[in-house]
């Protein structure tokens, strides 16, 4: 049994999968943008009649997405620990990524202070003049930094965007199913896509990541708002070392700008799993991508199945989102899953995920996938941003 088990929602069906992980990635979207999944408040939030809800650091009551047993616990690379009381689902502990829009006031009593001192004071001395010219500078400096903090929350309201990385394979095809009927629930035009890996063919074979999701997804993005995509330069297919590099200084551009950061933080990270436990292009028994503690992105050559040359997020990017989902279905999964969750001692690229980021990571899975998995327990999946289907 792994030591630290997620969460894992099974479906009767491909459909059920589907359905719940848009409403994931519909939740995980209004928490980043609102940190709320509270529709009415996001509503009034729009509208300018309600200020965008902050998270308090010191206080782990943050909104959460779903509901489970038990605490979670986070503390990964420099995010946030919150650990909370409540049952809350561990995909939702958010840590506190998004630009908050609270800042300590400042408290002068200069005015009341400089009142009580010139009543006593000789009207014949400068005192009182002095005094009151140091108030009123001290009452210029106030509003100049408030006027500096307004602009900097105009200007941290107009950055927050939802950052959300996929995978390819079935996950497109479930992302196709549950997503493109629910866009009227979806902020496109907030959404910054990018890809958690991607095998080097030309976008228009079916081997790759973007090519099918732009085939199966982008293309359908109804109206003219429509999210920043991010992904490989299509001419550099042929040097898998510099693919990565490319695709990481993106990262680098995206996620640290001015500022050093360790490690990019997504806000959702899609995951699927092959039969042979391979995650994004991280396989089993490749040691040293398994072992890659500093890149962000890497290329990976002579992959075991499928395209030979590929690049993709490391063991530590994937580790270090707010929330990663697995999304996994079909019965030729069964035997994989059942070694994920039962002999982590194997170190499969899923297994580590599942422990490097406990307390984020669950799994949506049809029952198909769960056919020799007894001991795992299965959770009722709570849909809070679109209608549960009936």
């Amino acid at each position: 049994m792994t030591t630290t088990v997620p969460l894992i929602y099974s479906f009767p069906e491909f459909l059920g999968v589907a359905d719940a992980v848009a409403d994931l990635v519909i939740s995980a979207q209004n928490q980043t943008l609102y940190n709320t999944t509270d529709q009415k408040q996001i509503e009034l939030i729009k509208s300018g009649q309600l200020k965008r809800p902050s998270i308090n650091k010191t206080n782990s009551s943050i909104s959460v997405l779903n509901q489970s047993n038990g605490n979670n616990n986070l503390n990964n690379n420099g995010s946030s620990n919150h650990n909370s009381n409540s049952n809350i689902n561990s995909i939702n502990n958010t840590p506190n990524h998004s630009p908050s829009h609270s800042q300590s006031g400042l408290n002068f009593n200069n005015n009341k202070s400089s009142s009580s001192n010139t009543s006593n004071l000789n009207p014949n001395t400068n005192t009182s003049s002095s005094i009151s010219s140091s108030t009123s500078a001290t009452t210029n400096n106030i509003e100049k930094n408030n006027k500096i903090k307004k602009e900097k929350k105009i200007l941290k309201k107009q950055e927050i965007r939802f950052k959300i990385a996929i995978s390819g394979g079935s996950l497109i095809k479930i992302l196709n199913q549950g997503l493109l009927s629910k866009q009227d629930y979806i902020e496109w035009d907030k959404w910054d896509i990018y890809f958690a890996d991607e095998r080097l063919v030309p976008f228009n074979s079916p081997d790759s990541n973007y090519g099918q999701a732009k085939l199966e997804i982008f293309d359908h993005i109804k109206g003219d708002k429509k999210p920043k995509i991010f992904h490989i330069d299509e001419t550099l297919i042929e040097d898998p070392q510099e693919a990565a590099d490319d695709y990481e200084k993106q990262l680098i551009q995206n996620f640290a700008k001015k500022d050093s950061v360790k490690l990019p933080m997504f806000d959702l990270l899609l995951l699927g799993c092959a039969p042979d436990g391979h995650i994004a292009s991280l396989f089993p028994n490749h040691g040293e991508s398994l072992r890659e503690k500093l890149a962000w992105c890497i290329p990976i050559e002579n992959a075991p199945s499928g395209p030979k040359n590929r690049i993709t997020l490391t063991i530590p990017v994937i580790c270090h989102a707010s929330r990663v989902a697995f999304v996994v279905e079909g019965l030729t999964k069964a035997p994989i899953i059942k070694t994920i969750m039962e002999r982590p001692e194997k170190g499969l690229p899923s297994s580590i995920v599942n422990e490097g980021a406990a307390g984020r990571v669950s799994w949506f899975v049809d029952d198909a996938a769960l056919n020799d998995l007894y001991d795992i327990t299965k959770k009722k999946y709570k849909y809070l941003s679109i209608p549960e289907p009936k």
